[in-house]
């Protein structure tokens, strides 16, 4: 048999290839490691000769992050009502805007008139309670009934309908405050 199997082969076959592998490999990583080192230090330090530490820097740390942008709404404040017109371009325009999911699209007389004539109390129901493909409250459970009824008006109106604007009923404490004198004055 031969010992033809046992050859190996290498890229380096001289005492000269060697020497400059050996060379490259460390010079290699001697630049890794100097680019590693100007990673790491080309951050700007906090501390010593920084304003880090200035009160206002300090005070933007110390912020709340409501501070940057962000609206409060005062849940227990009385509640203002948007117009129809607003709900409809948050809420409904979703749907009723291209006629997804069967919606009649807004302004289309056509596809309204079906709808307009069962009444607005039968439109203002399905757009409370929802309908097939439509969510209650057009899928928005914090609008008011009256917000959603002000939407119905103005979506209607806009394809051929007559419907009339909605009262606002009084608000809830101002009701009680005025039964409370008078039940007083009964005692």
């Amino acid at each position: 048999m031969s010992d033809a199997h046992n050859e190996q082969q290498s890229a380096i076959k001289t005492p000269k290839q060697l020497l400059a592998a050996v060379a490259g490999f460390f010079l290699l990583t001697v630049i890794g490691i100097i680019l590693l080192v100007q990673f790491v230090t080309a951050q700007k330090l906090t501390g010593a000769g920084t304003d880090s530490q200035s009160p206002e820097a300090i005070a933007e740390r110390l912020s709340p992050v409501a501070n940057a942008g962000f609206t409060f709404k005062d849940a227990s404040g009385p509640k203002v009502l948007q117009s129809g017109e607003a709900v409809y371009t948050a809420t409904c325009v979703a749907c009723h805007g291209a006629g997804m999911a069967g919606a009649p699209k807004f302004g289309d007389a056509g596809s309204w008139s079906a709808r307009l004539a069962q009444g607005y109390d039968t439109v203002l129901k399905h757009a409370i309670e929802g309908l097939r493909a439509m969510p209650a409250k057009g899928g928005n459970p914090d609008l008011d009934d009256v917000e959603v009824a002000r939407a119905v008006v103005y979506i209607a109106n806009a394809s051929g309908g007559k419907f009339k604007e909605p009262e606002v009923p009084a608000p809830a404490a101002a009701a009680d405050g005025a039964a409370a004198p008078a039940q007083e004055a009964t005692k």
